[in-house]
C-alpha cells in the first residue's frame, strides 16, 4: 500500500492540515496536524509510522515549495513518545521532543511507548504478510530536546511549547498564541483523560488542567486541535479541566493506580513478547 492511500488529509485553512491514517481504526488513531509556515513546516504528531508521512507530504502536495535550490525544512514535532503518536519519527530528519521521553524514544523503549496495537485495528495491512505482533516503534535520535517555555518559529507563526504531565511526563501542549489555538496532544480531548498508564501521574494531570484553565480565563485560547477525536473550543476546554480536577479525589487515585498495575503488567509482558521474535 501506498502513502496516498494510507493518510488522508483536511485542510482547515490558515496553513493547518488535519491529517489521518484511514486504515487504523481504533480510539487510538491519532490526529496529525501539519502547520505551514514561512520558513519551514512542522508536523505535530507522526501517527505509526506503517508508511512514510513525509512521501505522503510530498506527493500530495502539501508541503509549501521552497525558495531556493535545498527543501525546505521540515521538523517532525511528537507531543509525547506513546505509540500511536510516535511510530512514524523514523521517517523524519528533524524530530523533536520533550526532554523528558528523549531517552525513551531514543532507546526503542516499547514499555514507555505503551505500543499495544492489534490486528483487529488495523483494517488494511500495509503490505503483504505485515502483522501487528511484528510492531514497535524503532529508536529515533531526537535532534532537538524541547522545555518548558521553547518557541518553535515557522517564521509568520510561533509555536509555545508548553510541559503539561500527566498523561506521560513529556506531555506537551503547542500553543500558537497570536492565532489562539492550542495543540493539545493527549493532555486534553473530547473524552476521558487517560491516566492509569506507567508514566501518569494524577497530581500532575491536576495541575496540567488548572494551567488550561488559566488559558481559558485569560482568554488565550479559541481553538484546541487534540491528539484524538474532534476538534472543539474554549467552552468545551474548560468542562474538561474542570471535570477531570473535580473528579481526581481520593476513590479515583485508588482505582487508577489498580488499573496502572494490570496495565504496566500487561505491557512487560506484550513487550517481552515483541523482543523475543
Amino acid at each position: 500500500m501506498s502513502a496516498l492511500e494510507w493518510f488522508a488529509h483536511k485542510p482547515l485553512g490558515g496553513g493547518i492540515f488535519w491529517i489521518q491514517e484511514r486504515f487504523y481504526e481504533s480510539g487510538n488513531r491519532a490526529n496529525i496536524w501539519l502547520v505551514r509556515g514561512s520558513q519551514r513546516d512542522v508536523v505535530i504528531d507522526a501517527g505509526l509510522g506503517l508508511r512514510s508521512l513525509p512521501d505522503y507530504l510530498r506527493e500530495a502536495g502539501l508541503l509549501a515549495p521552497a525558495e531556493g535550490a535545498g527543501p525546505r525544512p521540515l521538523l517532525a514535532v511528537a507531543t509525547h513518545v506513546h505509540f500511536d503518536h510516535s511510530g512514524g519519527l523514523q521517517h523524519f530528519e528533524e524530530v523533536a521532543v520533550h526532554s523528558a521521553e528523549a531517552e525513551a524514544l531514543l532507546q526503542g523503549d516499547n514499555y514507555e511507548a505503551v505500543t499495544w496495537l492489534s490486528d483487529r485495528e488495523v483494517a488494511r495491512p500495509p503490505r503483504p504478510g505485515w502483522s501487528a505482533r511484528q510492531f514497535r516503534v524503532p529508536p529515533v535520535r531526537p535532534s532537538r530536546l524541547l522545555q518548558e517555555g521553547d518557541v518553535i518559529s515557522l517564521g509568520d507563526r510561533q509555536l509555545t511549547v508548553m510541559h503539561m504531565p500527566g498523561h506521560s511526563r513529556g506531555s506537551i501542549c503547542l500553543h500558537d498564541k497570536d492565532r489562539k489555538i492550542l495543540f493539545s496532544g493527549d493532555v486534553v480531548y473530547d473524552g476521558s483523560m487517560i491516566d492509569w498508564l506507567p508514566y501518569s501521574r494524577i497530581s500532575d494531570y491536576v495541575a496540567s488542567c488548572q494551567r488550561l484553565i488559566e488559558l481559558v480565563d485569560r482568554g488565550l485560547v479559541e481553538k484546541v486541535l487534540p491528539g484524538h477525536f474532534n476538534i472543539f473550543g474554549a467552552e468545551r476546554l474548560y468542562r474538561l479541566a474542570s471535570n477531570y480536577i473535580a473528579q481526581a479525589g481520593v476513590c479515583h487515585k485508588i482505582s487508577t493506580c489498580a488499573m496502572r498495575s494490570i496495565a504496566s503488567i500487561a505491557l512487560r509482558v506484550t513487550n517481552s513478547r515483541i523482543t523475543s521474535q
